[in-house]
């Protein structure tokens, strides 16, 4: 959500931000005529109720001397009538400017790259090289239903497409990243969270599901409550609508969940495999933070899930993300790539986005700074990583010439010591 008094006041810098992002900038101006119209009617409101007060005075000294009253009485009738529907009007004007407000993506920081698609995002970091393959790499699906334990026709069957099985050493390594990446975030001062994997519509609008998202989410029939798209939905509300002290910051969150996703307007995309599911793993992270504390708080995470990366071998590279590639919540993002042979390509497997105050005024977020005045937080998440993909990364990097897959080192306590997995 945006600060109304910002936009009103600073209406060209926020086209001009909106504008890098080529968002079409029709709402704004809406909304500025909406709040122009509230601040109208507020007054006519006010001036009304001044109206009131004064006939009400007038009328007490009439009757105190006991002359007629009646024509200040109807005149109060008038002004009350008149001001209901002067209220009335205010309401429906302060809803609609909310919900035109509230689909306005996040203004961009200034550090971020001008561009129209992901063609435009520079490259800040790169780990690791590309192993070279003495034989031709398989991509993951391939390589998982020649081991028998990556079952993508059962899992249509159960549910439909996008959905998957998981069978014996690769269900138990999806179970060891999980236990791995937590462990790795915990020892490094993150508190683990394990929040429902149900949320109401509240929620999703405080991280900014809703409104604008809905037809990505998974909702559940007869109830105002959704499946999450990601552990970041409850993680963040978890402080929603409450005021606490800044000494309680900052608030380093991870959390385990499953995800779920319609993938609404990706259909031809990713088809074949774990890379696009409608259900996946995924641990999160979440900060919440001082205002003054947000960039320090983003680098430190995105150190993290590199960490995560580097500690399993695994070649990537970060990409900072232009204006036209970014999400609706971000003020600055930095997404995380990791290589895979089997489509010779760098694939996304973790975005990490610093949200500013944008997600905590939409969902009351407030501390009190250090004069004591309340202030919103700055928010920030980021896969730590998804789970999914870093299985598919495994396999792709370490998969060798007969088909068996080499555990990473870090992953072999997870899994009673083996080393590699066979058919």
């Amino acid at each position: 959500m945006h600060d109304i008094k910002y936009f009103s006041e600073h209406s060209d810098d926020v086209k001009n931000n909106l504008k890098k992002r080529g968002y079409d900038l029709t709402s704004v101006d809406q909304v500025l005529a909406f709040n122009n119209k509230r601040r109208e009617l507020t007054q006519t409101v006010e001036n009304k109720k001044a109206e009131m007060n004064k006939l009400s005075k007038e009328i007490g000294l009439l009757k105190k001397e006991g002359k007629d009253a009646s024509e200040k009485m109807a005149q109060v009738h008038q002004a009350k009538t008149e001001m209901a529907n002067s209220d009335l009007a205010l309401s429906k004007v302060q809803d609609e400017q909310k919900d035109l407000l509230s689909r306005i993506p996040n203004l961009i920081s200034d550090d971020v790259p001008v561009g129209d698609s992901a063609e435009q995002n520079v490259e800040i970091k790169r780990w690791g090289t590309p192993r070279k393959f003495d034989f031709t790499p398989k991509d993951h699906a391939d390589l998982g239903e020649a081991l028998g334990q990556l079952d993508f026709e059962r899992g249509t069957k159960l549910t439909g497409a996008r959905f998957t099985v998981y069978k014996k050493h690769l269900a138990r390594m999806e179970r060891a990243l999980i236990s791995y990446m937590l462990d790795e975030h915990i020892q490094n001062g993150y508190e683990e969270i394990l929040p429902p994997f149900i949320v109401n519509a509240a929620s999703m609008y405080g991280t900014g599901q809703l409104p604008k998202f809905g037809q990505d989410l998974f909702k559940l029939e007869g109830f105002d409550w959704y499946l999450i798209p990601t552990a970041e939905v409850p993680v963040t509300n978890l402080k929603r609508d409450e005021l606490f002290s800044r000494d309680e910051l900052p608030l380093r969150y991870a959390a385990y969940t499953p995800c779920f996703r319609s993938e609404a307007g990706s259909y031809g995309k990713d088809t074949k495999g774990l890379i696009r599911q409608h259900q996946f793993n995924k641990v999160e992270l979440v900060n919440i933070v001082a205002a003054d504390k947000s960039i320090e708080a983003h680098q430190a995470m995105i150190d993290r899930a590199c960490a995560i990366l580097e500690g399993l071998n695994l070649p990537y590279r970060a990409m900072l993300l232009c204006s036209g590639d970014m999400g609706f919540g971000a003020r600055k993002c930095v997404d995380l790539e990791v290589w895979l042979p089997g489509q010779g390509a760098y694939r996304e497997i973790s975005s990490i986005s610093n949200c500013g105050d944008f997600q905590a005024r939409r969902a009351g977020i407030r501390y009190r700074n250090i004069e004591g005045k309340p202030e919103f937080a700055h928010t920030l998440n980021g896969s730590g990583l998804a789970v999914g993909r870093t299985l598919v990364a495994i396999m792709e990097n370490n998969q060798q010439a007969d088909g068996s897959i080499i555990i990473p080192e870090k992953l072999r306590p997870y899994m009673g010591g083996m080393e590699r997995i066979t058919k």
